[in-house]
């Protein structure tokens, strides 16, 4: 992988979210981190986009928080995925997986004709 930022697509973060807290309830940072980590180091979630997202998912009831005390002794909020979540999160791969598979057959198709 390049060292090159990439540039969330519309709704993509809220996937990413719920799917991170489908593993195990987590705090902000970690939340960020671990996309961080998982990814390769190749997205890098920005707290200007992380907090209004995860206090957005809450609103809809997608996820629930609770206040805590954190690895490092410090008092964070916890955030884990509700059931409407897990449904949410379920539809939303779905439809990504659809998406995906649709971009990738202009894309092979394009590729393809360049051959031509």
């Amino acid at each position: 992988m390049t060292n090159e930022r990439l540039e969330l697509p519309q709704g993509t973060l809220d996937l990413l979210i719920l799917k991170t807290l489908a593993l195990e309830p987590l705090h902000g940072w970690a939340v960020s981190e671990r996309l961080h980590q998982i990814t390769g180091k190749a997205l890098q979630v920005q707290q200007g986009s992380l907090y209004p997202a995860l206090h957005r998912l809450e609103r809809r009831g997608w996820i629930k928080a609770r206040w805590a005390t954190s690895a490092n002794n410090r008092r964070a909020k916890y955030y884990a995925l509700t059931r409407q979540g897990q449904k949410r999160l379920s539809a939303e791969t779905d439809t990504w997986r659809r998406l995906k598979t649709a971009v990738d057959q202009v894309l092979n198709v394009a590729t393809a004709e360049t051959r031509c």
